[in-house]
């Protein structure tokens, strides 16, 4: 039998669906949603919360208080698009040539809206306080530390923190729920090597930082294979190579980019220790000088086993019928991870693909598109484990 929530949340799949589309045709980028976050200011106001605007340039937070003295529970909900221009054929397609959700914000929005009317339509039932959070810039901007830094976890602060992802890479009814380590850690690094320029058909009187590059790129697939053990979980990744103009200069430089994905501060050390010695060596001994910078972009989401196991039991009881995997993990990363660090918290994934109707592309392909059933399983689950964490009773 359905819960409440998810009974009410099904009601609301209509207005779900609508805001989800509308988001999707008017997609903006990281700190720029500013239509997105007047939508979800103006929808809150109307259910009388308390709604605090401009944190962290667009991002909007809304504070729902109970009936009764409580824990603070904080919900967070992405926003931003992806500089990708969509290749779907549908009537909600994108208007804006360049960009659109790929990765599902827009009905994250659309989740956290629905959640709102949920939770507020609640208050008599409910003890603590329900601190939404809209935050912008998720996408490898730094959404999550600026509004950190501009004091999201305070006024007030909160006890426990909860988020969620649409995943396309399971079918509408699945649910990941996972203590511990979900998704990996991630660092951009950069390399510089330095060489000496020269003419194509004269490479004697040049020092060619491209045969150094490619040396270095074939030494950077070993640092996993040959340094972690087969138990332990990394990735490095080159994904960007830049060397010169024409076809007949050797250039003076090379440049190489490339990601870092781990699980375990351990793991991510001896990785950088032996990506830095690689830098070092590897283009001296053809001559060039090379600098490393390395930046990390979020450490990995680690959720707490406590809040998880409530979560967990809100999806057993929803009625949803979840198929629930609590033993899966991704080398994707999400900067929910700074939360977490600071709050025991879970996030979790609520299947959005279907294969049948052609909506299993990944995330942040041009293509990409879920099935509209998973936002109201999503809210339903995710204002059921709110109100379990706050202290609900029905009276």
């Amino acid at each position: 039998m359905e819960n409440a929530f998810l009974q009410a949340a099904q009601a609301m799949a209509d207005d779900a669906r609508q805001v989800r589309r509308d988001l999707h045709r008017h997609p903006e980028l990281g700190f720029q949603e500013y239509r997105t976050a007047g939508i979800i200011a103006a929808e809150l106001a109307k259910l009388n919360i308390e709604t605090m605007s401009g944190i962290a340039q667009t991002g909007v937070v809304g504070l729902i208080e109970g009936a009764r003295p409580g824990p603070v529970v904080l919900l967070r909900f992405d926003m931003d698009a992806l500089p990708i221009q969509e290749e779907n054929q549908v009537e909600y397609v994108s208007t804006r040539p360049g960009v659109m959700h790929a990765c599902g914000h827009d009905g994250h929005v659309a989740i956290g809206l629905t959640v709102a009317r949920l939770l507020a339509g609640a208050r008599p039932d409910l003890a603590g306080t329900i601190k939404l959070v809209f935050q912008p810039a998720e996408e490898g901007l730094g959404g999550a530390e600026r509004m950190l830094a501009e004091g999201v976890l305070e006024n007030p602060r909160p006890d426990y923190a909860l988020a969620l992802h649409l995943w396309n890479d399971r079918e509408v009814g699945w649910a990941g729920i996972v203590p511990g380590a979900l998704m990996a850690g991630a660092d951009k690094f950069q390399v510089r090597i330095s060489g000496r320029g020269g003419h194509g058909g004269l490479p004697e009187q040049s020092i060619d930082p491209v045969v150094a590059a490619a040396q270095l790129v074939s030494g950077i697939q070993t640092i996993v294979s040959r340094n972690l053990s087969p138990l332990e979980a990394g990735v490095i990744s080159v994904t960007q190579l830049t060397a010169g103009d024409t076809f007949n200069v050797i250039p003076a430089w090379a440049e190489i980019k490339g990601t870092i994905r781990t699980f375990d501060p351990p793991v991510r050390q001896r990785i950088l220790e032996r990506l830095q010695a690689l830098v070092e060596h590897v283009p001296a001994a053809f001559g060039c000088t090379s600098a490393l910078e390395v930046r990390q972009v979020t450490p990995a989401v680690v959720n707490d086993a406590r809040v998880t196991a409530v979560v967990e039991q809100a999806a057993r009881d929803s009625g949803a019928g979840f198929q629930i995997e609590s033993d899966y993990h991704t080398t994707v990363s999400e900067d929910m991870a700074y939360l977490l660090e600071r709050v025991p918290g879970c996030y979790f994934f609520v299947g959005s693909a279907n294969a049948q109707a052609g909506l299993n592309f990944g995330h942040h392909h041009p293509r990409f598109d879920f099935d509209e059933r998973a936002l109201p399983l999503a809210a339903g689950l995710m204002a059921s484990a709110a109100a379990a964490l706050a202290g609900y009773h029905r009276g």
